[in-house]
């Protein structure tokens, strides 16, 4: 909760309590968790709306790819009635109902432009702009001074697009998997995909669901296996075996069901899938359909692309085709999973642990837990803002 008072042109707010700056997934889930430990806070979403990315920027078809059980937020599961894989509108139906549940109410169209930790009082200022990116007038400005500041911006907050040689000549559309939304658009035409992960895969089918004719630039793993979740069992048997033989064990299960796929040029990195998951982040493929398009050649698969000519893209192989202290460069945390999730002087961090939805859980729970204990330890903070005071005014 937050009282502000007017500072020349910029607004002063005193949040008693910690502020979230995100409301997806990850920040609804800190905001749940605090209110279960008795602790207000202040969620803050540049966007009109919670879990954006699910609602703005997400493809039609887009489903969970793993079992519901894995992605659920703390303190409520999904309702029984839905599918195990829900679909893009079941979740955020889930997680309208979540905020709804604990009562989570998120600042919308105010944006975090800065943050600075003010060592003389030893609280956060964070400056934000309110009102609507990209809309005409002047945006007010706020000034934020809160004692814990939890990121809970997401993996997937802005869009990464490769640098291409030749871009510029290239002459066609090029767009993010973020604008994606169905391929009704591209009948009868070819697409090139650059990218081999879940979203490519899935994007790749769905074009040609709608007669187009992808080429994906180029680990997959069946979905299910011996009758369950690949990673339902992959989590099972990492409770008696280390990674590496798990890895093994998935592999043999996947080259028993998917066959020999190296032959269609999707090749397998050294690392198995979960020891790479955890030492770079990167997520295997699950196949829900693309594979057996890949393997009847309606998806064709192709090298890197070495650069983009006037309407093509030559390939690697010659062939033409018609970055504080607590996060790193990259915008993630420097130290890696489980210890990423808290930093120094109030700073955390949820949803970036390269683990999905269950991970930022698993964050959401600790942050609120370390939080809780500071928050009934000490007295509440109203009359220990006097060296950063600015004439803010503090809200129960």
């Amino acid at each position: 909760m937050a009282h502000f008072a007017d500072h020349g042109r910029r607004r002063c707010r005193w949040v008693n309590g910690p502020l979230v700056v995100g409301a997806g997934p990850s920040g609804l889930a800190v905001g749940a968790c605090l209110k279960e430990h008795g602790v207000p806070s202040v969620i803050l979403e540049r966007s009109n709306c919670i879990a954006s990315l699910w609602q703005s920027r997400a493809y039609d078809r887009l489903k969970l790819h793993l079992p519901k059980q894995f992605c659920q937020l703390p303190k409520l599961p999904f309702p029984q009635d839905f599918p195990e894989y829900p679909s893009k509108n079941q979740f955020v139906d889930y997680l309208e109902s979540y905020a709804a549940q604990f009562q989570l109410t998120p600042r919308f169209d105010e944006t975090v432009v800065s943050a600075k930790h003010d060592n003389t009082c030893g609280m956060w200022r964070v400056r934000t702009c309110v009102g609507r990116r990209g809309s005409r007038g002047r945006r007010s400005q706020v000034e934020y001074i809160c004692q814990w500041l939890v990121v809970a911006t997401g993996e997937n907050a802005e869009c990464v697009v490769p640098e291409m040689e030749g871009r510029e000549e290239f002459g066609r559309q090029v767009m993010h998997a973020s604008d994606y939304r169905s391929g009704e658009a591209y009948r009868g035409r070819q697409v090139l995909v650059v990218g081999c992960g879940n979203s490519a895969m899935e994007v790749c089918l769905d074009l040609c669901h709608h007669n187009a004719f992808p080429t994906m630039v180029v680990h997959v793993l069946p979905r299910e296996t011996l009758g369950r979740s690949t990673f339902e069992l992959a989590v099972s048997l990492m409770k008696w075996l280390p990674v590496k033989v798990v890895d093994k064990v998935i592999l043999i299960a996947s080259w028993m069901i998917l066959g020999n796929i190296e032959k269609y040029g999707l090749r397998r990195p050294s690392l198995g899938p979960l020891e790479l998951k955890n030492t770079q982040g990167k997520t295997p493929v699950l196949d829900i359909g693309a594979l057996q398009k890949i393997k009847t050649g309606e998806i064709k698969v192709v090298p890197g692309i070495k650069r983009l000519l006037h309407g093509r893209a030559k390939l690697v192989d010659g062939r033409i085709l018609d970055g504080t202290e607590f996060f790193n460069e990259d915008g993630f945390p420097r130290q890696a999973f489980p210890d990423g999730w808290k930093g120094g002087s109030g700073l955390y961090a949820v949803g970036f642990t390269r683990r999905g939805l269950s991970g930022a859980s698993m964050d959401a729970v600790k942050i609120a837990e370390d939080i809780g204990r500071v928050w009934k330890e000490e007295t509440r903070q109203a009359k220990h803002i006097t060296a950063c005071h600015r004439r803010c005014t503090s809200q129960n």
